[in-house]
């Protein structure tokens, strides 16, 4: 006698689970993004192809066959920003930042995050922000982001707000591009950032905050960025952006991913 009942074990209740939660991941990575067309009409062709395979349509059905057939290294080139991101993703927010991470077996707790000059930083910030002085600052965590830092000019300056308030003056030759900081030191300036496709990104944010959100979503890194338009400071990272952020705000985030390097005789 046939049994009416399924027989569902442990690990069929795990493997649910597991694809339901890559599947929300995928989802966030191309919402908003040029990406989710794209998968919208390679799923398409995929089920004109099942429909042509009922209908036993010969010459249709090899042509799509040959389509599916190179599907996954199609896939992989369309894809190769989103599936870049999903990877840092599962590298950083779910491997590195938690307790069974490989870093962690040969550093201390404290070691595990960049040590920064975050005063100086915050103050940097604070005087942009009142003299509406658009600014671009990447903040490094474990790479040290040496592509992006090779577009511009080499500094290896320590951090100071007098220094980054300098790099972003209008009449500076500097100001027009990021800041890269590695550690307690401005690694580069001047320098060029992926910029971003989501699509859904409010108006009132121009290229400043595209390139801010294009390098979280491809790096680690955190990025500020000061509006020269309103002065307004909003922080990207992991692929999300927070607009409109206190000085306060700035500050407990930095403190809460990053260390506090002070400087002997420091200057800010």
């Amino acid at each position: 006698m046939t049994s009416l009942f399924i027989s569902i074990r442990i690990l069929d209740v795990f493997d649910i689970i597991i694809t339901a939660f890559l599947f929300y991941q995928v989802y966030r990575l191309i919402k908003g993004t040029i990406a989710i067309n794209i998968f919208i009409g390679i799923f398409s062709v995929y089920l004109l192809w099942l429909l042509v395979r009922a209908l036993n349509m010969q010459l249709l059905g090899s042509i799509l066959g040959q389509f599916i057939g190179v599907g996954v290294i199609a896939l992989i080139i369309v894809f190769q920003q989103e599936i870049r991101r999903f990877l840092i993703l599962i590298g950083t927010r779910y491997i590195s930042n938690r307790v069974f991470s490989i870093e962690k077996l040969f550093t201390s707790v404290s070691g595990s995050r960049p040590r920064i000059r975050i005063k100086s930083l915050i103050k940097a910030f604070k005087n942009l922000s009142v003299s509406k002085t658009g600014a671009l600052v990447v903040i490094a965590r474990s790479s040290e982001l040496e592509t992006y830092s090779q577009t511009g000019d080499t500094l290896n300056a320590v951090t100071s707000s007098r220094l980054l308030e300098s790099i972003f003056c209008r009449e500076s030759p500097l100001h027009d591009g990021a800041v890269i900081i590695v550690g307690d030191k401005i690694r580069s300036a001047r320098c060029v950032l992926p910029v971003s496709e989501n699509i859904n990104l409010p108006p009132e944010f121009g290229m400043r905050h595209r390139a801010a959100l294009g390098m979280s979503e491809q790096t680690d890194a955190a990025v500020v960025v000061v509006s020269e338009e309103t002065g307004r400071i909003s922080v990207a990272d992991g692929g999300q952006l927070i607009p409109g952020m206190t000085l306060r705000d700035v500050s407990e985030y930095l403190e809460k991913e990053f260390i506090h390097d002070p400087y002997v005789g420091e200057f800010t």
